[in-house]
């Protein structure tokens, strides 16, 4: 439902910025990434004005994304299947391409408060997304797409899925279900919405941030069971409703899972996880291997 760009320095800083909003779903990729590609130059414009040239770039999506690092397999939200981007975005940057709750997970490792090194990120806006972190490191699974959280069902015989599948998470705890389930329509800021109507004590709202937490939970209980993390991090839209999210997500944990209840904790990047990963992945490359970049210079 967005298109964003930022460019961030080798201190971290944010520099420049653009953001363009809108649906993207099942709209062909080709304009989508034109548009992107107006956003990029416009940032790369604005950086330059400060004396700042790009050293690459890296791209955050809501799919799954192929080890070559720029073929996007299967966006569902989008209805994206097989898509080059390197064939589509400028040429002459270095690019890197990855699904967004991955770049967010990374964002939370490097820029959060006291994050531990093993956790599980979750983080949703239109769709639902989780990544893993192992000692620092993401846990990528054989073909890389580990981490679809938000298509493991919660109820099998439910409503049929973008994906295929019935009963998926996000069919309960994504940004759309949750809007239908209170009996609100689509807008930009949906998590605005739903956080405003749930502080003024709509019922409704209420209710349906209770049910997504209950999902929430009983998906999460089987990764937390499978995989035994140090802790869960809510991140993306989710950060901004754990309020009336996480009662209900965390009495699941505490019932279902089999050893201690799994400590639950709110990102304070929110939805800017996907987006400052994906910046700050270039600025480490960056820093881990300065020589190329000069050469490139």
């Amino acid at each position: 439902d967005h298109l964003a760009v930022c460019a961030v320095d080798l201190r971290g800083e944010i520099r420049a910025r653009a953001v363009r909003h809108g649906t993207n779903r099942g709209r062909d990729p080709r304009p989508v990434v034109g548009e992107l590609t107006a956003l990029v130059r416009r940032v790369v414009a604005d950086a330059d004005q400060e004396g700042l040239w790009p050293a690459g770039l890296a791209v955050a999506v809501p799919g799954l994304v192929a080890r070559d690092g720029h073929t996007v397999v299967h966006a569902p939200n989008l209805d994206w299947h097989d898509i080059d981007l390197g064939a589509l975005l400028p040429a002459g940057l270095p690019l890197s391409v990855d699904n967004e709750a991955n770049f967010g997970a990374l964002a939370e490792l490097w820029l959060g408060d006291a994050t531990p090194r093993d956790f599980l990120h979750v983080s949703a806006e239109i769709g639902i997304g989780a990544a893993v972190v192992v000692d620092g490191q993401l846990l990528r699974g054989n073909r890389g797409f580990a981490g679809e959280l938000g298509h493991v069902p919660v109820r099998p015989d439910g409503p049929r899925c973008a994906c295929g599948g019935r009963g998926c998470l996000e069919q309960y705890a994504g940004e759309e279900a949750v809007l239908r389930a209170a009996g609100l329509e689509a807008r930009d800021d949906a998590v605005g919405l739903l956080a405003r109507e749930a502080g003024e004590d709509h019922e409704g709202v209420r209710r349906a941030l209770h049910d997504a937490g209950t999902a929430l939970g009983i998906a999460l209980t089987g990764a937390v069971n499978l995989l035994d993390p140090e802790s869960v991090v809510l991140g993306g839209a989710l950060a901004g409703l754990a309020p009336w999210l996480l009662p209900s997500l965390e009495a699941e944990l505490s019932d279902r899972t089999t050893g201690p209840a799994c400590p639950v904790s709110v990102s304070r990047l929110g939805p800017e996880g996907p987006l400052l990963g994906a910046a700050h992945s270039v600025v480490r490359a960056v820093l881990d291997d300065p020589a190329t970049v000069a050469e490139r210079a």
